[in-house]
């Protein structure tokens, strides 16, 4: 059963919204802080809105300007690590990577001039391989764990090189890039395990909805819950996730965020398409899927559907999924932006398993099997809530006493440890690192910033 508030008590910290970053920045508050009453509100279970609905990757591979998502993702990496050491790997930290591959000449070159920006922002050594007997030394990727694993980028410049250690790839990719400090993990499972530490350090969670920030004379007060209770605190955490919006009024922010539906598959790969020991991989290029004449007519009869026979763009990706026996793939491609106020469940598009296996077929052609008779998949997702540069707010936003942590966009699970450290830091006044400052929802006004956003041209979203 969980606690429920008394119709008036006191908090040292609130906390809105119980998935994976504000678990995270509960664990930073209490356990590494010492902060003695940390309360999290959530109306629904824990990691229960999107948080269990990721792919539950991560890496350090982001591009710039700047390196602030570089060093963001290098300290969530090395805490996700830390926990790993301390619990055991309890959740299943791995080190596959990200593959991304093209057969495009001119996107290769691309992803070159790319991976040596983000070589020097700090992501790691970057190793080309050319196909010549003068190539470095290619570590392939441990199947399980992270100890030791290597780090930095492979940047492949020719197909024949790379399909020599992933030959399941199509005759047509010309190159690729495998980012190594790179993998998966199970999200539920250190959510889970982090709660736990939470609850251990003195901190509660509550089963109730934030419906009311108070404040007066500009500093926080107190929040009004769903139930009809209060709780009276001079600080508090929005991390609502596709929710923080919506969270943020009530605190009287508005905050410069916007939601875009995403969505995937996971299905059984019974033909074994794909080696259970193969890296994320990402299909770097655009695509204009291969649709019969009949089909092709009667999508262009629609509407609403007629975009399905124009190039597509680039993002199809998938990753297996488990250990042992296990056989499932996890399949995404946001081939169509759809960005609207989140409601729940997502809404359902009946094509999405198709597309989602066209588009990896181009990548992996032994997925081309299933295209006759498709394996019956599950879908889920959620929202990626964002900002228009796709870089998070984290830090004050409202009256005194109230910090965001959230438009976590795609890459909530792989930040959440380094998110919910730095909201910490805000919350309690300590010192705050170098990156901070390009996270804090006052950026905008910040002429630096603004000069960086004129040459932001990659989301980095995958």
């Amino acid at each position: 059963m969980q606690a429920r508030p008394k119709p008036t008590e006191q908090a040292d910290v609130v906390v809105a919204g119980a998935g994976i970053a504000g678990i995270s920045t509960a664990y930073h508050l209490s356990v590494r802080h010492g902060v003695e009453k940390v309360v999290l509100c959530d109306p629904l279970p824990p990691l229960t809105l999107t948080s269990d609905k990721s792919t539950e990757c991560y890496r350090n591979w982001w591009p710039g300007p700047g390196s602030g998502m570089v060093d963001l993702m290098n300290r969530s990496i090395d805490l996700l690590e830390g926990w790993a050491a301390e619990s055991g790997n309890i959740f299943n930290l791995s080190r596959r990577g990200y593959l991304y591959v093209t057969a495009d000449p001119h996107r290769l070159a691309s992803m070159r001039s790319e991976a040596e920006a983000i070589s020097t922002l700090g992501a790691g050594e970057l190793r080309v391989h050319r196909g010549t007997p003068d190539d470095p030394a290619y570590t392939p990727s441990l199947p399980s764990g992270y100890e030791d694993a290597v780090g930095g980028a492979d940047l492949f410049t020719d197909g024949d090189s790379l399909r020599t250690h992933f030959p399941y790839l199509s005759r047509a990719v010309v190159g690729g890039l495998h980012a190594r400090r790179a993998g998966w993990f199970s999200a539920q499972q250190l959510g889970a395990w982090l709660l736990d530490r939470v609850r251990t350090s003195g901190a509660r969670l509550i089963t109730d909805k934030v419906v009311a920030v108070e404040a007066s004379d500009g500093v926080v007060r107190g929040v009004r819950l769903q139930s009809g209770a209060s709780i009276a605190t001079t600080r508090f955490v929005n991390a609502a996730g596709p929710l923080v919006g919506e969270v943020g009024k009530l605190a009287g922010a508005e905050l410069p965020v916007f939601s875009e539906v995403h969505r995937k598959i996971s299905f059984r790969d019974s033909h074994s398409s794909l080696p259970r020991t193969a890296p994320m991989l990402i299909w770097n290029d655009e695509q204009k899927l291969g649709w019969t004449d009949e089909e092709r007519s009667e999508l262009i009869a629609d509407d609403r559907l007629a975009y399905l026979t124009d190039p597509l763009g680039p993002g199809a990706h998938c990753r297996p999924e488990g250990s042992g026996e296990a056989v499932t793939v996890l399949g995404l491609w946001e081939y169509h932006t759809d960005v609207r106020t989140p409601t729940f469940p997502i809404p359902d598009d009946p094509l999405y398993p198709e597309i989602v296996m066209r588009g990896l077929a181009t990548m992996v052609p032994a997925f081309g099997s299933y295209l006759e008779r498709l394996p019956k998949p599950h879908i889920d997702g959620g929202y990626y809530t964002k900002t228009r540069e796709n870089r998070p707010l984290i830090g004050p936003a409202g009256p005194e006493g109230s910090v965001v942590v959230g438009a976590l966009s795609g890459y909530g699970v792989m930040a959440a440890a380094a998110a919910g450290e730095l909201g910490a830091l805000h919350v309690t006044g300590a010192a705050l690192p170098a990156y901070a400052r390009w996270f804090e929802p006052d950026r905008y006004e910040d002429p630096e910033y603004l000069e960086l956003l004129d040459r932001m041209t990659d989301s980095g979203q995958i």
